[in-house]
């Protein structure tokens, strides 16, 4: 089949939406990875104050220590399936850009395919969403409990 330069500009066309919501996919990315490597700090802050101070620390800080780390943990595996789900869904935008191309370069009735890869990517997108959420609230109410010991050990 010949392609025409014309034709070549319509299948751009048809690949411009779904490069866009790639561009917010990698976006998203940046936050998630960006929250990753702040849990990441705290968690090698604490190790260190931990492992440093063993015999100076008392023993309800070193709980406290402790509490905080698996709250960490449990941030970073939340954060960690946000990112896998961002990747694969780039990862569908990505087979999608491809379809369309090769679809349209070679007339190929694909519209199932293509409609279904987009809905994927969109799931789990919102996947990624959720999950993120989930992660901000666990930080959330962690910083809660955290604000109500220093009230109650620290009565004004």
């Amino acid at each position: 089949m010949n392609i025409q330069p014309g034709e070549i500009g319509h299948i751009i066309q048809l690949a411009i939406a779904p490069v866009f919501l790639l561009t917010g996919v990698g976006t998203n990315m940046l936050v998630l990875t960006n929250r990753l490597a702040r849990i990441i700090d705290r968690t090698r802050v604490l190790e260190e104050r931990l492992e440093e101070g063993a015999p100076a620390i008392t023993a309800k800080a070193r709980a406290g220590a402790f509490d905080e780390l698996d709250v960490l943990f449990r941030r970073a595996k939340k954060i960690n399936r946000a990112i896998f789900l961002s990747t694969f869904c780039a990862l569908l935008i990505c087979l999608v850009v491809a379809v369309l191309f090769v679809a349209d370069a070679l007339d190929l009735r694909l519209v199932t395919p293509i409609a279904g890869l987009f809905v994927l990517a969109l799931v789990s997108l919102t996947g990624s969403f959720i999950v993120l959420l989930k992660e901000v609230l666990l930080a959330t109410e962690f910083q809660d409990i955290l604000r109500q010991r220093i009230i109650r050990d620290n009565p004004p």
